[in-house]
This record gives C-alpha cells, sequence and structure tokens, in this order.
C-alpha cells in the first residue's frame, strides 16, 4: 500500500476530502473522526446587565456540563450557573480559549450552530479570509487577527499552526523534499519547529501538500530571519445569536488577546455594561482586533523610518534586503486586511437585508421596498417588524472601527510606496556612483593618453634622436601641451558646457541679490 493510501480516507468518510457533503454536523458525524482535536481550553462564561456581572472560569468537562443543563431562564445574574440561557434582558459571553472537538460538538448541538460555520472552526481551509456569514440561527464571523510577537526567534509557519495537527505515521523527512543535507545550512531552531506529523486538511491556493509547504516556508522564515516585523496570525471565531449569547473562540488556549473586552465588562459605567447588547459585545471584539492591527501600523512605521535613515546616509544592499522583504509582507498584510475593511462595511449597510433574505417565503414575504425600512408579513397578516443581528448604537460604533480600519490599510499603502521609492533610490545612487566612478576613469585616461603615447614613441630605440642624445625633454613637451590642449575640449566639451551654465548661473544669482539689497 502506497503512502498517500495510508494518510487518506474516501470521500464519504472524511468530511474534508474532494466531493464530500461540506460542513460538520456533529450529530451524524462520529466523534472518533475528530479524536486528534484534543486540547485543554481555557473557558471565560460572563453574565452581564446594567445591574449586575458575573465571571466564571470553566474548564472542558464543566463546560460541556454547563451546556447540558436545561434552558430555564434565570431571575438574577447570581444563578448564572444553574441555566444555559442568559437573564432577560442581559448578556452571556462564552469565550473560549482552544480547539477541542467534545467542546465544539458540545456548542453545536446546544446552539445549533451551522454544519458550515463549525467547519470552519475545526478546519483550516488554506486561506485566512476574513468573513461575516448569516444564518438562521446565529450571525458567523471569521476574522484574522493581528499582533505583534515579542519572540523574535519563534519561526513557527503562522498559517499553518493555527490547529492541532492530525495523526500520520510518515514525518517530514520521511516525504524525500527536504533531506539531512539541505537542513544542515539551517539554524538548529528551524528543526526545532519542524512538526513531526502532518496535518491531513486543505493547504490552500499554492499547490503543495501541507508538509511541503510548511517546510518552503520555514527555510524563508530562517532566511529572512531578524529582517521583518514578526506579527502573528491568528483567526477569531464569533457566533452572534438573537436570544443575547455571544460566543467567541481562539485556536490558542489563552485568553490573553479578550482581556482589555473582560476588563471593561467589570467595569459598572462602560458602554459594554450600560447598554446591555450583546451585539455592541460583538462590535468591541472587533475594535479590539483593529486596534491591534494599528499596533502592527506603528511597528511598520518605525521600521520604515529606521531604513529610510539608512538608506539616505549609506545605501547598502542588506538595507535594500530589508525592504524587499518589507514590501512583501505589507502585500501580505493589504492580502489579509482587505478582507476585514469589506466584512465591516458589510454588517454595517446589508446586516438588515440578509437577516430579511433568511427568512423562508413559506413563512413571510418581504414588504415593498426592501430598502427601507423592512418589514415581514406574515400568513395570518400581521406585519413583523424584522431587524438585523446588529443593533443600531453597534453600527455607530462599527463605523469608528471601520475608519480605523481604512486608516491602517491606507498607512499600508503608504509604507508600500515608500519602501518601494527607497528601493529605487538606492538603486539609483549605485547607478550614479558607478558613473562618477567611469566618468573618473575615463578624465584620467584622456589626459594622460597623449602623454602615454609620446612617451612610448620617445621611449622607441632610434640610433639618431637629437631630443634623446642630448639630454633634453623639450621636444616632448612641445609636442605633448598642444596635443593634451587640442585633446582635452574635444573629449570634454559638454562637461566644459555645463561648468560654464553653471557660472552663469551663480553669476546671475548674485546679480539678482545684490539687485534685491540695493532696491532696499
Amino acid at each position: 500500500m502506497s503512502r498517500y493510501q495510508q494518510t487518506t480516507r474516501p470521500a464519504s468518510e472524511n468530511s474534508t476530502a474532494p466531493g464530500a457533503e461540506p460542513g460538520i454536523n456533529p450529530r451524524r458525524i462520529s466523534s472518533a473522526r475528530f479524536k486528534h482535536f484534543k486540547q485543554e481550553c481555557m473557558v471565560e462564561v460572563s453574565d452581564y446587565s446594567a445591574d449586575d456581572v458575573s465571571v466564571k472560569r470553566l474548564n472542558n468537562t464543566e463546560l460541556i456540563h454547563f451546556l447540558r443543563l436545561p434552558n430555564s431562564p434565570q431571575g438574577s445574574i447570581g444563578s448564572i450557573l444553574t441555566g444555559a440561557v442568559p437573564i432577560p434582558g442581559g448578556v452571556r459571553w462564552i469565550n473560549i480559549g482552544g480547539i477541542d472537538w467534545d467542546v465544539m460538538g458540545a456548542l453545536a448541538l446546544k446552539y445549533d450552530l451551522h454544519s458550515l460555520a463549525l467547519e470552519d472552526v475545526i478546519h483550516e481551509q488554506g486561506h485566512n479570509q476574513s468573513k461575516a456569514d448569516y444564518y438562521h440561527a446565529h450571525l458567523f464571523i471569521r476574522i484574522l487577527c493581528h499582533t505583534l510577537d515579542s519572540d523574535s526567534d519563534n519561526l513557527e509557519v503562522d498559517h499553518q499552526s493555527e490547529y492541532p495537527p492530525t495523526s500520520s505515521k510518515d514525518s517530514i523527512l520521511e516525504r524525500g523534499d527536504l533531506n539531512t543535507t539541505k537542513m544542515s545550512v539551517f539554524p538548529e531552531v528551524v528543526k526545532k519547529h519542524l512538526p513531526s506529523e502532518p496535518a491531513v486538511r486543505f493547504t490552500g491556493l499554492t499547490g503543495f501538500h501541507e508538509p511541503a509547504r510548511q517546510r518552503q516556508l520555514l527555510k524563508l522564515r530562517a532566511l529572512t530571519r531578524g529582517d521583518r516585523v514578526n506579527v502573528k496570525h491568528e483567526p477569531m471565531f464569533i457566533f452572534l445569536l438573537p436570544n443575547g449569547t455571544v460566543i467567541s473562540i481562539h485556536p490558542s488556549p489563552n485568553l490573553d488577546f479578550t482581556t482589555p473586552i473582560s476588563e471593561r465588562i467589570l467595569q459598572s459605567d462602560s458602554v459594554l455594561r450600560i447598554s446591555a447588547d450583546a451585539s455592541l459585545l460583538v462590535e468591541s471584539l472587533l475594535d479590539l482586533v483593529v486596534d491591534r492591527i494599528l499596533e502592527v501600523t506603528d511597528k511598520y512605521q518605525d521600521r520604515i523610518h529606521q531604513l529610510e535613515h539608512d538608506v539616505l546616509l549609506k545605501p547598502r544592499m542588506s538595507t535594500v534586503r530589508s525592504l524587499h522583504i518589507l514590501s512583501g509582507d505589507l502585500i501580505m498584510h493589504k492580502r489579509t486586511l482587505e478582507p476585514i475593511k469589506a466584512m465591516l462595511y458589510n454588517l454595517r449597510r446589508y446586516d438588515t437585508d440578509r437577516r430579511i433574505a433568511l427568512v423562508s417565503n413559506a413563512d413571510a414575504v418581504a414588504g415593498p421596498g426592501i430598502m427601507d425600512l423592512p418589514s415581514m408579513k406574515q400568513k395570518d397578516g400581521d406585519e413583523v417588524k424584522v431587524e438585523g443581528y446588529l443593533s443600531y448604537k453597534a453600527k455607530v460604533y462599527l463605523a469608528d472601527v471601520y475608519d480605523h480600519m481604512e486608516f491602517a490599510l491606507t498607512s499600508l499603502d503608504m509604507f508600500a510606496a515608500i519602501a518601494e521609492n527607497l528601493i529605487n533610490y538606492a538603486f539609483n545612487m549605485a547607478s550614479y556612483e558607478m558613473n562618477q566612478v567611469m566618468r573618473r576613469l575615463t578624465l584620467a585616461t584622456i589626459i594622460f593618453l597623449p602623454l602615454t603615447l609620446l612617451t612610448g614613441y620617445f621611449g622607441m630605440n632610434f640610433q639618431s634622436f637629437s631630443a634623446v642624445n642630448n639630454h633634453s625633454d623639450i621636444l616632448f613637451w612641445t609636442i605633448a601641451l598642444p596635443v593634451m590642449a587640442a585633446l582635452i575640449p574635444v573629449f570634454m566639451f559638454t562637461d566644459i558646457q555645463r561648468i560654464v551654465r553653471y557660472i552663469r548661473k551663480w553669476m546671475a544669482a548674485r546679480a539678482s541679490i545684490r539687485g534685491y539689497k540695493w532696491a532696499r
């Protein structure tokens, strides 16, 4: 049996195989198929309203038990862990750090999470496209978080290390793409970060199998080490339910990223507490992501200023190399940040319209003027106003988030243009210096060519040579000086013209200054 046959499953058994049914439905898929998604998650369940707040930390088992409790609405925040729905008028935030199949399955069964959304959480699809999907039971948002990575030695591949790898018997070095000889030229830290078990997932648009793709990216990361801004990419998944429940999921088993939002919930005078609006909590999470992007933008601004200083002081190929790497990173970031901007715009502009589109025609039909304030007509003739997942207040604050995102993208475009101009400037300066060197050599050749010719002539062994026999060099200079006087203007005519024009401009400028002084 071939190695390929050992690591793949039929389409009917592998939910990610080509031709398989899209989505992951925990009601009909065996849990054993995703047993490799095991991770001890950090879970924080927060219930809050304008009057009170309660926060509880749970592990995997406690969260699963909590989700299986009956849906009995509670009368006070203090009893939040006796029911699995938020109190009336309050917001429940389930913040999860880590990807575990048992936890994801329990969430999907409890809150009727769509199979396509669950597939986006469980399986990486080879790209990090930020998006917002509307379903009947919830709004699903996937957004790519950009954070500064303080660990400069971190060589892990950002887009391929978001989740625990699937099991396989084949190691990377057994695939034959990277042998021991090739690995010896890279630091030991690269070998340390090579995963021993490749993941069997879609690998995106590159055409590589994932292990080969990881090795190639690790090689590039080793070669560009120390020349780039270390930015960590990690997706965040957000579910917004109509009953005021918000579920946020991070691949990393910690909640450090969302700590500022957790602290705001504890403040009684914060907008989150006063409004008790679940959509405003979603907006705060999106705002946090954009604020981290602005931090990355500031770091790139510092980096581009340093490189500009180095180029203007003394252009070097090492500086050009850093600019080339920086320019490539900016292009990559623009590709990942543009979908965030589009998603923010669509959330503000089309939230209500997309919610209307979710309503089946069998239950209701859209009223006249779908672009106006919408209403839905039920079969009994009563009109029921349909609202979007986001409140008006959330959309107002989301406009500010959109402005910040647009500023970040504009800044990256400007940095990319500056980097390109600095690269062109460095090469132009190199060409200019080379031209100056060639010009000096040409001038020296022009000046000494007649002398070299005459020296060679006078150095010949003539039997009768009065200038040599009489020990005199008058004849040499009698010939050399007129020849030099004739050849130098001929070959340096353009330079002489340039010198004359410069002297005329300088004298005209001096004359205008003297005339100005006399006029005063």
